[in-house]
C-alpha cells in the first residue's frame, strides 16, 4: 500500500484531476445529475426535507451526512436562518450548520432560495428601484424590455471581458448598483471586478464608496469565475463541496491520515487562532501529530494546549500555501511512523465532534428537542 505522504501528494499534485475522478464515478454522476435537475424546483424547507435524495446530497456536501436522520433538528436550523446572531445554527459550536443554512437560506430568501443569484435577481430588483428613485416608471415597456434582455443574456456571460464587451448588459448592471457615473471608466471597473472582495485590501474594498464593493460582490468573477453570473450557493457550489467531501471520504477508506491532511488543507484558510483548531478534534489531531504530541495531550487544559501550539507554530503559516505544504508534509510523514498503512486504518476520529462527526453540543441540542 502507498504510504501516507505519497498518497496525499498524488491526490494534491493535481487536485482538479483527483476531483474529476470522483465526478466520473457512476454513482456520483447519477446523484449529481438528479440534484442539479431538481434542486431549483425546491420552494420551501418542507419541499427540501421531503426529497430525501436531494436532502442527503446537500447534507453530505456540507460534511453533515451523519446527521441526515435528525430532520427536526435541521428544520429548526433552517427555519431560524443565520441573520440573527442568536439563531439556532449560529449558536451551535459546529459551524458547519451555519454554513449549511447560508447555502439553503430559506429564512431570508423564501421560495427563491435555490434559484436566487445576485447577478440576476438582485441586479434587476436594484435596477427597478433606481428607475423609481429617478422618477421613472418601473412598469414601462422600455424598462421591462431592458430587464427582459438582461435576464435573458446575463447568464451567458462567463468572463469580465464578455461582461464589459456587452454595453447593454454592462450599462444595466452599472445603473442597478448606482454607479453609472463610472460607466466610461472601464479601466477602473476592471480593477474592481478583477480584485473581487475576498481580499480586504482589494481595489473595491479599498474604495470609500461601498457601492463598488457591492457591485464586485454581485459580479464576483474573481471568486466564482465563469459561474459568476449564475452563482447560487444551493446549486453548483454545493456540488463542488460534495465532490471534495467524497474525495476526502474515499481517501479515508484507504488511509485516515490522508483524509485528515486533505481536511486540514481545506479548512486551513479559515483558521484564525489555535482555539479554532482545538474546537475541531480532526484539526487538533493533525497538529498534535505534526508536533509529536501524544493523543493524551488532548485531555490537558485547553489554554495550556493553545499556549504550546502558539509556542511551536505560527498561525499565519496556515494561510501560506508553501508553509502549509511543509506542515502537512511533516504531518503525513509522522503519521506514517505512528500508523503503518499496512494495518487497517482506524476510523475512530471520524466519529469525533465537529467536521468528521457530530459535535457534543449538537447531540445535547437534539436530546433537548426530544424532551
Amino acid at each position: 500500500m502507498v504510504n501516507t505522504y505519497l498518497s496525499y501528494q498524488l491526490i494534491t499534485r493535481d487536485l482538479a484531476k483527483s476531483i474529476d475522478r470522483v465526478e466520473a464515478q457512476p454513482g456520483v454522476q447519477r446523484d449529481t445529475a438528479y440534484y442539479l435537475a431538481n434542486i431549483g424546483k425546491v420552494k420551501s424547507i418542507d419541499d427540501f426535507l421531503k426529497d430525501d435524495r436531494l436532502y442527503r446530497y446537500a447534507m453530505k456536501a456540507h460534511g453533515l451526512e451523519a446527521m441526515s436522520y435528525a430532520k427536526a433538528f435541521i428544520k429548526k436550523a433552517l427555519t431560524e436562518g443565520v441573520s440573527d446572531p442568536n439563531s439556532f445554527a449560529n449558536k451551535l459550536t459546529d459551524k458547519r450548520y451555519a454554513e449549511f443554512v447560508k447555502s439553503f437560506n430559506f429564512a431570508a430568501m423564501g421560495e427563491m432560495t435555490t434559484v436566487y443569484t445576485k447577478a440576476q435577481h438582485e441586479a434587476v430588483s436594484n435596477y427597478l428601484n433606481q428607475v423609481s428613485l429617478e422618477g421613472g416608471n418601473p412598469q414601462s415597456k422600455a424598462v421591462q424590455d431592458e430587464s427582459n434582455y438582461y435576464l435573458a443574456n446575463i447568464s451567458k456571460v462567463k468572463s469580465i471581458d464578455e461582461f464589459m464587451a456587452n454595453d447593454r448588459l454592462y450599462a444595466f448592471a452599472m445603473k442597478a448598483y448606482g454607479i453609472e457615473s463610472s460607466i466610461d471608466n472601464k479601466e477602473m471597473m476592471r480593477k474592481v471586478l478583477e480584485g473581487g472582495i475576498r481580499d480586504p485590501n482589494s481595489f473595491a474594498n479599498s474604495m470609500i464608496d461601498r457601492k463598488y464593493a457591492t457591485f464586485a460582490a454581485a459580479f464576483d468573477f474573481e471568486a466564482n469565475g465563469e459561474n459568476a453570473t449564475t452563482y447560487n450557493p444551493a446549486q453548483q457550489p454545493a456540488v463542488a463541496k460534495y465532490m471534495r467531501q467524497t474525495l476526502e471520504e474515499d481517501a479515508g477508506v484507504q488511509n485516515e491520515g490522508v483524509r485528515l491532511a486533505l481536511y486540514f488543507e481545506r479548512k486551513a484558510p479559515g483558521i484564525n487562532n489555535f482555539y479554532d483548531i482545538l474546537a475541531d478534534p480532526a484539526l487538533a489531531k493533525v497538529v498534535r501529530t505534526a508536533l509529536g504530541l501524544p493523543d493524551s495531550f488532548a485531555a490537558s487544559d485547553i489554554d495550556r494546549q493553545a499556549k504550546l501550539f502558539d509556542e511551536k507554530l505560527n498561525i499565519d503559516d496556515f494561510t501560506d500555501p508553501e508553509k502549509l505544504g511543509k506542515f502537512l508534509t511533516r504531518f503525513t510523514s509522522l503519521w506514517e511512523v505512528s500508523n503503518s498503512t499496512s494495518s487497517q486504518p482506524s476510523i475512530a476520529i471520524l466519529y469525533q465532534p465537529v467536521e468528521l462527526g457530530i459535535s457534543t453540543n449538537t447531540l445535547l441540542a437534539i436530546q433537548q428537542m426530544k424532551r
